[in-house]
């Protein structure tokens, strides 16, 4: 019995893997528009699809990303200016990705754009604060991808949205955890109402990694301006010893998040390229191994789990 089981794993396994190393055709001629290329994940997909071949509409937030991404990359990419809070930019860019890719239309488009900032426990922070994510990290998602979904459609291409673990559990305050639940809802309901069209969705929800967003001085800063300007009621209840304590577990996850940012880029590759992609991508051991199947946990085991590892407030019970 065992061995017919065991048997049966295996040719799933091998057809899978099989299935999946089918590449789409013609990948020379296909364009992919990524946003957030400054740095990060986007400016590694931008030039790791370049040197694969295809057309690549690198799009940034500043001239100075612009100008250092077109000095590593082959003619074939181009760059264009973007925010993706401002609907001015968006349909600016739209109309200049659709003077690109002519009737062809858009094969891939990667919302990779995102800000962390301020996070922290959640009584710290104001309305303003979960806006000012929730405008990069959702809403822009949402009004790029609702202006280039004519184009993506007539290629009958791939969406590629940039969520997290955090949007499959969240164990910070702020906005970006919120940000990213919300994507993987919009790109579930993209998905099934997009495949009428032949247009796949694929979500990536990567790890721990070291780049400008999870830069630990940045959210260092941020946690000391958050404690600066909170009220005394707030500060007396979670107490100078637990501002410590949160400032000590910030260094510690950046002294666990990694270099590797080809293990995130290699999954967006994949599907950008592959015939048959995943509706999920998992980047990072600590992804597939705890937070993944964390979240398939009853809630009240994972909220044990995360408790006996959070810091407490003085007054805590």
């Amino acid at each position: 019995m065992w061995l017919y089981l065991v048997a049966l794993v295996g040719l799933w396994t091998l057809l899978r893997l099989i299935r999946e190393r089918q590449v789409v055709s013609h990948l020379q001629d296909k364009h992919v528009f990524i946003t957030g290329c400054d740095s990060g994940f986007g400016n590694l997909l931008a030039r790791q699809l370049d040197r694969r071949g295809m057309r690549v509409l690198a799009a940034c937030l500043t001239e100075k990303g612009a100008e250092e991404l077109r000095n590593k990359t082959s003619d074939r990419l181009e760059t264009v200016i973007l925010d993706v809070t401002k609907t001015e930019s968006i349909v600016a860019a739209t109309q200049w990705v659709k003077e690109r890719v002519g009737n062809r239309g858009l094969w891939g488009l990667v919302n990779n754009a995102g800000i962390a900032i301020p996070s922290g426990p959640n009584e710290w922070l104001n309305k303003e604060d979960f806006a000012k994510i929730l405008d990069v990290n959702l809403l822009g998602v949402i009004e790029v991808t609702l202006s280039m979904l004519p184009l993506v459609r007539k290629a009958r291409g791939r969406v590629v949205n940039v969520s997290s673990i955090l949007g499959r559990v969240c164990f910070t305050g702020g906005g970006y955890g919120i940000s990213k639940y919300g994507v993987e809802a919009f790109s579930d309901s993209l998905r099934r109402e997009l495949s009428y069209f032949g247009v796949k969705v694929a979500i990536i929800e990567p790890g721990f990694f070291r780049t400008a967003v999870s830069s630990s001085d940045t959210h260092l800063c941020s946690a000391k301006i958050l404690w600066d300007r909170a009220s005394s009621e707030v500060k007396e209840a979670y107490g100078e010893k637990f501002l410590a304590s949160h400032l000590t577990s910030l260094k510690s996850l950046d002294r666990k998040c990694k270099e590797d940012l080809s293990l995130v880029t290699d999954c967006m590759e994949h599907a950008l390229t592959s015939c048959h992609p995943r509706t999920r991508y998992s980047a990072g051991w600590e992804a597939k191994l705890f937070f993944i199947p964390m979240s398939y946990l009853p809630t009240c085991l994972a909220d044990a789990i995360l408790y006996g590892a959070s810091v407490k407030p003085d007054k805590a019970l």
